[in-house]
């Protein structure tokens, strides 16, 4: 298939999602901790929180010590990736950000795997996140699991797919939105991103507030 063969090579042949299970932390005043555990090879993550400082030096500065060289952070651009490789203790591009409702790839090299700890604020209020039409990464802007219409207020609507990488058994699972229905809805882990290509392009809106 030609949507499949697209994106195994945007995915440069082994994507993962972050298969550890992310630990998720938060105060009444919404500021908290994602722990998400990174395994070795490709895995498609996201940034659960608004940090102060939402760049990458500053999301993994407590992972320096123990991410390895050759740790890589690919973001998709709709046509191809800008490449972010941490070598020698620092990043290529230390100034690029990650911020909620984005979603990128990153590998980690063999025998590397490592939790990184993201500390910021819980996303709150009336949230938007613009899917553009064409394939591109997104995720929740809340920290928050679930299956993504029911739980997580994406509008699906006819034509959409949504693709998650499985680091485990490095295929794709596949969702489509036909006929008012899911083939299978996506069930959304903290932390995780996706592909999604919609039937259109459109705005996914909710409203979010602490505890509710």
């Amino acid at each position: 298939m030609r949507t499949k063969t697209l994106l195994l090579t945007a995915a440069l042949s082994a994507a993962g999602v972050a298969t550890s299970m992310a630990q998720t932390v938060y105060s009444v005043n919404a500021v908290g901790y994602v722990n998400l555990g990174l395994p070795t090879g490709f895995s498609i993550i996201a940034n659960p929180l608004v940090a102060s400082d939402n760049s990458v030096k500053a999301l993994f500065a407590g992972s320096e010590t123990k991410m390895a060289d050759g740790t890589t952070l690919y973001k998709f651009t709709g046509t191809g990736y800008t490449i972010n490789t941490f070598e020698f203790g620092a990043w290529s591009n230390p100034t690029q950000t990650l911020v909620p409702g984005e979603g990128a790839f990153i590998f980690v090299p063999n025998g590397s795997a490592f939790t990184n700890t993201f500390v910021g604020e819980v996303s709150a209020g009336s949230l938007t996140n613009s899917v553009p039409a064409g394939f591109s990464i997104k995720s929740s802007q809340v920290p928050q699991a679930g299956l993504l219409t029911a739980d997580l207020k994406y509008p699906a609507d006819e034509g959409d797919n949504v693709y998650q990488y499985n680091n485990a058994t490095k295929g794709y699972k596949v969702a489509s939105y036909e006929f008012g229905s899911w083939s299978a809805e996506p069930n959304v882990k903290v932390g995780e991103g996706f592909f999604i290509k919609p039937g259109a392009a459109r705005s996914w809106k909710r409203t979010f507030s602490i505890g509710g």
